[in-house]
């Protein structure tokens, strides 16, 4: 027998092993589950989900004093409108 043709042997012999061991693996699964019979699936139990409800809160809104700065330009804002209108005349 030739070397090539050992090996080639050897490969179909672990294949065909190797199919064997995961028949018998399956057929002892396979009767396992026989043995426990039917599976019975457990109900699933909803949580009823509580809504928080939001109290409402009144925003307290902070009045800042403006600064002279912004004073004076504010007046000038107002008296300046005339000025530069076509037609104001």
């Amino acid at each position: 027998m030739s070397h090539s043709s050992m090996l080639k042997k050897r490969r179909q012999h672990q294949k065909a092993k190797q199919i064997l061991a995961g028949e018998s693996k399956r057929a002892k699964r396979l009767a396992k589950l026989a043995l426990a019979g039917p599976a019975v699936k457990k109900e699933k139990v909803k949580k009823e989900k509580v809504k928080k409800e939001k109290v409402a809160t009144e925003k307290k809104v902070k009045k800042v004093k403006p600064t002279a700065e912004e004073l004076s330009r504010q007046e000038k804002k107002k008296t300046a409108p005339a000025v530069g209108k076509k037609g104001a005349s």
